[in-house]
């Protein structure tokens, strides 16, 4: 017999709901009806004011998920045209993790597809002078290849 304690079935947990939503972001199953309503849910930390140990691993598995779910999706909205929502859901992925490039990347080419040149390379030098500062490497070759022919025109 198992005698550990469990929520009953009927009770709604918003991380479960979450977390449903984030793989349908990931698997490109459907477009959201409101990007920008999950784009929201996604930004959230898995509980913020709470320094329990435990929570170290579900709040890392947390995080990657969401990473993730906004990166597709901001790349889906960027495919779709619609520009806003896209920065908006690539910039909540890069305040989760200020180093990630994926998401950085995903940003400048964003401001590619609107035809912002310029926006394109201060993202690309902001990024570049943060990991320099901060971790003394550089963009990928792929982050550079991305905005090498803004500069050679």
């Amino acid at each position: 017999m198992d005698r550990r304690l469990r929520l009953a079935p009927v009770v709604d947990v918003d991380l479960h709901r979450a977390r449903c939503m984030a793989q349908d972001a990931i698997g490109d199953r459907r477009p959201p009806e409101d990007p920008e309503a999950l784009a929201a849910t996604l930004g959230e930390e898995l509980l913020p004011e709470w320094s329990d140990e435990w929570l170290d691993v579900e709040r890392e598995r947390w995080d990657q998920l969401r990473l993730h779910a906004l990166e597709g999706l901001a790349q889906r909205l960027r495919r779709d045209g619609e520009y806003l929502a896209a920065l908006q859901t690539a910039l909540t992925a890069t305040q989760i993790d200020p180093f990630r490039e994926t998401a950085h990347r995903i940003l400048i080419e964003i401001h590619i597809a609107e035809g912002n040149t310029a926006c394109a390379m201060k993202r690309y030098k902001e990024y570049q002078r943060l990991l320099r500062r901060e971790l003394e490497v550089e963009p990928s070759p792929l982050m550079t290849r991305l905005v090498e022919d803004l500069t050679s025109a």
